[in-house]
């Protein structure tokens, strides 16, 4: 008799890291039932057939919490398996175009600085989206400082 171990089932979702004006991203955190109620999240969800990633997250940020977004650029993909469940999370920045967020389909929303993330439980997948979003914004920072000392080179070579 040999032993055979179930394979979790797969969900390819995609996932919003959607910015306001005030560089905060919005966070929710999932109802208290069902497998791992309570954690907060990044809002997306299952990528139905025939629908792109793009598509997926723009729906699910509607039904979800009311607003309309814009999806921009990948931020990254993750694949993660659980114990229950094996997910790939396709992940884009996005950012709030109209609507006041409302916690349809989830307990709670927030919009958070990206140095408070830590403070909130998220599932362990997610922990690979917050140290892209850290490493991202360094790398930003430093474009930015760059930028700034060769303007600073070209205002000073006159």
């Amino acid at each position: 008799m040999s032993e055979t171990s179930a394979v979790p089932p797969h969900k390819i979702i995609g996932v919003a890291v959607i910015w306001n004006d005030q560089e905060q991203i919005l966070i929710d955190r999932r109802r208290p039932e069902g497998v791992m109620g309570g954690l907060w999240e990044f809002p997306g969800g299952k990528i139905e057939p025939g629908e792109t990633v793009e598509e997926c997250i723009q729906r699910e940020i509607y039904e979800e919490l009311g607003i309309e977004i814009e999806v921009r650029e990948h931020l990254i993909t993750i694949d993660h398996t659980y114990t229950h469940l094996r997910v790939t999370l396709t992940v884009h920045q996005c950012c709030l175009l109209t609507g006041i967020p409302q916690p349809l389909e989830c307990d709670e929303i927030r919009w958070v600085n990206l140095d408070e993330l830590e403070e909130f439980a998220f599932p362990q997948a997610n922990s690979q989206i917050i140290s892209a979003l850290k490493g991202s914004r360094r790398v930003g920072e430093a474009r930015e400082a760059g930028e700034a000392e060769e303007i600073k080179l070209l205002t000073t070579d006159n």
